[in-house]
């Protein structure tokens, strides 16, 4: 991974690139540290890094209060944001759009079809995605606050506009409901 380091707005905004990471953080603090390693295990690709511990004003910019935080911008539109630490495979699929491959769980069964409704700014979206990761679940993630056809198709599978949501093979889970995901996804629980 390449990281560029910023020391003001103007640094990101002169690239002309459509798509951008751009990667807010605490030096030095447990999770920020643990997403930085993360991210550098990425193959390829550009991150703008910024210290919070140097540069104080980029996170109002994209509405970002809480680090780590790796935000999402195509062109001035803030597409997604990925709080917390984060698998360097999560971030791989998330820097390179790649699409999520089913594969097996580890009994060996093929892996459940796997879909969470979300937001950037929800803070239970993002337990439950590190939920899914800590426990190696793979699954599509889709930001409902800018994609409006997936979040009218969301409401019209569960009537709820809240998030999250999961549609496991066809069944919706609505909130972080780590009982329920754990009984239907196998997950031991702890």
């Amino acid at each position: 991974m390449n990281f560029v380091d910023v020391k003001d707005y103007q640094d990101i905004v002169k690239d002309k690139d459509a798509k951008k990471f751009i990667f807010i953080y605490k030096k030095g603090t447990a999770n920020s540290d643990c997403a930085h390693n993360a991210l550098r295990e990425v193959k390829d690709g550009k991150v703008y890094a910024v210290d919070v511990n140097k540069v104080r004003t980029v996170h109002q910019h994209y509405g970002v209060n809480a680090v780590p935080s790796l935000v999402v911008v195509d062109g001035d539109k803030v597409e997604n944001i990925i709080k917390g630490c984060q698998t360097p495979n999560y971030f791989d699929q998330i820097i390179h759009e790649k699409k999520t491959v089913y594969s097996t769980s580890k009994d060996g069964k093929p892996q459940k079809r796997v879909v969470v409704y979300s937001t950037p700014t929800c803070q239970f979206c993002n337990k439950l995605k590190q939920y899914f990761n800590k426990h190696g679940v793979k699954y599509t993630d889709i930001n409902v606050a800018t994609n409006q056809q997936a979040a009218a198709e969301m409401v019209r599978k569960s009537g709820q506009r809240g998030v999250p949501q999961t549609d496991i093979n066809g069944q919706i889970i609505i909130g972080f409901d780590t009982a329920k995901l754990s009984r239907i996804l196998n997950i031991p629980t702890e």
